[in-house]
């Protein structure tokens, strides 16, 4: 086992444990260098950096940051997910997060107004409750919970398909950061911006291809691998991208608890000789 996962969740976005939890559980299971990376926010770092010291695990200052890009010869624009990790000085980033959390706020109650007219009761307060009432904190996992505990949907992935995901009724686009500013203001932070499960996106094989291209010529550092459940082709493919920009490796489950059963915390994929891990580059 490696002992490195760079890519989890707490309750201060969308998984189920509270910081303090996660890294209990990371460190019972032999993880020694630990990320959280909650959604647009590191509010819960401080919450998990007293256990980590108790625990003698090496707790790395992340964030899981709502993005997007573009193809110049299509116009359209996609949604992506940059990790920032081993921020140094992160007041720049962090006035960032702050930007991006009323973006957040203002999403939710969006998609729960479109909601309305769909099922026919406004569930907002309820979907606040699950995040301790701070709006900030909504993603689309709680909503989508919500909907399966009022019996709308009987499982979360039926709320994305029927009403929330991209091209149905109640989605809302994050109009986040745009990826060059991203990788800006992570670098201005002295952090690493890692360029999260590239193949995750629904994109076609092509644009998988140019995001990883831009990625790298936006100054970015790693692109996270593929988990093993992935075809090798697929696997293949981001390797040799890997190597043809020079980028480095990050490891990470994208571990959010209960919301996510069959993802184990840990449960990274391998890496292959000649690649660099991130991690190595970490003060």
């Amino acid at each position: 086992m490696l002992g490195v996962d760079l890519h989890t969740h707490s309750n201060i976005s969308d998984g189920t444990l509270s910081p303090e939890q996660l890294v209990r559980a990371a460190h019972k299971i032999g993880i020694q260098t630990l990320a959280l990376t909650d959604h647009d926010t590191m509010d819960g770092l401080n919450l998990a950096a007293s256990i980590a010291q108790e625990l003698g695990l090496r707790l790395i200052s992340g964030v899981e940051i709502s993005s997007q890009w573009s193809r110049p010869a299509t116009k359209k624009t996609y949604g992506v997910h940059i990790v920032a990790l081993n921020m140094q000085h992160p007041a720049p980033l962090l006035a960032v997060l702050e930007q991006q959390k009323q973006i957040r706020a203002v999403r939710a109650k969006q998609i729960c107004d479109l909601l309305i007219p769909l099922i026919g009761e406004d569930i907002y307060h309820d979907v606040v409750a699950k995040v301790d009432h701070v709006p900030d904190r909504v993603t689309r996992t709680h909503i989508a919970k919500t909907l399966v505990e009022k019996a709308y949907v009987s499982r979360a992935q039926q709320a994305f398909d029927k009403y929330i995901k991209e091209g149905k009724k109640a989605y809302v686009k994050f109009e986040g950061l745009g990826l060059e500013d991203c990788i800006r203001v992570i670098h201005e932070s002295g952090g690493f911006a890692v360029l999260a499960h590239p193949t995750r996106y629904d994109l076609s094989a092509t644009n998988i291809r140019y995001l990883i291209e831009i990625f790298a010529k936006y100054g970015g550092d790693a692109v996270e691998l593929p988990p093993a459940i992935e075809p090798l082709g697929t696997r293949q493919m981001v390797d040799r991208m890997i190597a043809e920009f020079g980028l480095k490796v990050s490891v990470g489950s994208d571990y959010h608890g209960d919301n996510m059963p069959w993802i184990k915390l840990g449960n990274i994929p391998r890496v292959n000789e000649g690649q660099q891990g991130v991690w190595e580059s970490f003060v």
